[in-house]
């Protein structure tokens, strides 16, 4: 078992020292994964965003009153008036005394408690809603827990629209988390152009397709005379339409989209809509034949073609988006999805390859002064004794980075400070076994008794300092962000890895060793 482990730990990070051609003629069995350098060591972008959250309650605060009317509509003979939002709050007024109490009742159904709190670290449920009555008065009202729960819902889903706009395959290994309610930290290693990963996040991209009134003149949209529920946009080439406010289907029933190229070999954006968005599609387009709609993009009419022919399938086709990579970008932004709330650049850092390439330089020299250092001092206090420690402390690195290479795990700068720690505390243990073993030799033991007490009796303090030290790095990793985590992961798993060598590999080796030699008098 220890022959085993021992092996699995040299086969999972031999990959670090493989070059890739290396690596890829390795049988399939073997692991290949290396270690995933982090924004301090690679260099990158880091971008510190602002969410602007206010708006979330605002549409809340319009679903819920959209969910008033769908009663009153499922309802016969529930009529409401004067539904209006105000604050944090959603009045309106029963029509009809006799059913104030049939109101009441499905009104109450909107206030169930709701799964989650607005501490992630607490359990149970909310309550999002509370109902006052007042006559045929009624009043919804968004709890303050209810409000948090909203906001912090919006940036998770943020975070989310982020990650796959930025790495849509999962390859580059972006570090995106929450600092706070309402900022979310993006970290891209090897990005180089701040500008690029900004314009790629910040864009809404919220698509919408709506309805054309084509009965505006051009002196209408001049004058912006428009009809009730209507807009004027822009378009890309400059000219202006009127467009009807609701919206025949959105992004959001969206499940695939990819660049392509149109019928006149121009770059294009191919979309394919889900089950109920290629319905209403299909039903809008096949009763508008001859009619033009408009595919609207944050705002901005970016086509507005003729219904030639109804499109039953669920899948269309985006036009004039310019070049091939306005195409890919477009395509990467619809399939990631509209953000959920609008987000704005608070700070932003680069970090460059050469100064990554000087922090990797200067933890390898941290390490190895820390590891000779050990390997000397361990040799010089204890002889064969501290020879066998130090056979441990090698394979415990090695263990170290074959664990790092296997979970995934990124290694930053304070990831190395970890393992430099690591690797003062993992001889620790055989100091205490060692200084215990000599204490039992001096009271007169033979080397095996001397050696078997020596182990038995340090082990459950060497169990308390290493079980008090993976507690405080759980503790760090729970509730630190980014440099902390990375510095909490090394150093759980080197606490890991250094019980196992020095308890179990340092005492296979010694007494190994001793069933062979046999000496009167163990060398300490």
């Amino acid at each position: 078992m220890i022959v085993g482990v021992v092996l699995l730990g040299i086969l999972t990070s031999l990959p670090n020292f493989l070059t890739e051609k290396q690596r890829e003629s390795l049988p399939g069995f073997l692991p290949s994964d290396t270690l995933s350098l982090g924004l301090d060591l690679r260099g990158g972008v880091r971008l510190l965003w602002g969410a602007e959250t206010d708006d979330v309650v605002t549409s809340r605060l319009n679903n819920i009153a959209d969910q008033v009317r769908d009663i009153r509509r499922s309802e016969k003979g529930l009529n409401f008036r004067n539904i209006r939002t105000e604050g944090h709050s959603v009045s309106l007024e029963v029509t009809r005394d006799d059913m104030a109490e049939l109101a009441r009742e499905k009104l109450r159904e909107l206030t169930t408690v709701t799964v989650g709190a607005a501490n992630p670290l607490m359990g149970g449920g909310i309550q999002e809603l509370e109902l006052a009555q007042d006559g045929n008065k009624f009043t919804l009202t968004l709890t303050e827990q209810g409000i948090e729960v909203q906001k912090r819902d919006a940036v998770a889903r943020a975070m989310e629209v982020m990650r796959k706009r930025i790495d849509p395959d999962g390859t580059k290994e972006v570090t995106i988390q929450p600092e706070g309610s309402d900022r979310i930290i993006l970290e891209v290693p090897g990005a180089s152009d701040p500008e690029e990963v900004k314009r790629l996040v910040g864009q809404t991209a919220k698509l919408t397709f709506h309805d054309v009134n084509t009965n505006a003149s051009a002196e209408d949209l001049q004058r912006g005379r428009v009809g009730y529920r209507e807009k004027i946009l822009q378009s890309k080439e400059g000219y202006s339409l009127a467009i009807k406010d609701r919206v025949i289907v959105s992004g959001e029933d969206l499940i695939d989209a990819k660049a392509s190229f149109d019928q006149h070999g121009k770059p294009a954006v191919s979309f394919t809509f889900n089950t109920s968005g290629a319905k209403r599609f299909g039903n809008h387009t096949k009763d508008n034949i001859g009619r033009p709609f408009a595919i609207v993009l944050d705002n901005e009419i970016i086509s507005a073609p003729n219904i030639q022919t109804a499109i039953l399938g669920g899948q269309g086709q985006i036009t004039n988006v310019g070049s091939v990579a306005d195409a890919q970008e477009l395509a990467t932004l619809l399939k990631a999805g509209a953000l959920p709330i609008p987000l704005t650049v608070m700070k932003e850092r680069t970090v460059g390859p050469d100064l990554g390439q000087e922090n990797i330089d200067a933890g390898e020299i941290a390490a190895v002064i820390g590891f000779l250092g050990v390997i000397v001092y361990m040799i010089i206090s204890y002889g064969r004794f501290g020879l066998a420690s130090s056979v441990s402390l090698i394979t415990n690195l090695i263990l170290i980075m074959g664990a790092l290479s296997f979970l995934g795990a990124t290694l930053t700068l304070p990831g190395i400070a970890g393992i430099v720690l690591t690797i003062g505390m993992a001889v620790d243990a055989n100091v205490l076994v060692f200084e215990r073993i000599r204490e039992e030799q001096n009271n007169g033991r033979k080397p095996f008794a001397a050696m078997e007490h020596g182990y038995g009796e340090a082990f459950s303090t060497i169990m308390d300092a290493n079980i008090t030290t993976f507690i405080a790095a759980a503790v760090l990793y729970m509730l630190g962000s980014g440099p902390v985590q990375g510095f909490a992961v090394t150093l759980a798993i080197g606490i890991l890895t250094s019980m196992f060598t020095a308890v179990v590999l340092s005492r296979f080796i010694l007494a190994t060793w001793l069933k062979r030699a046999r000496p009167a008098k163990l060398p300490l």
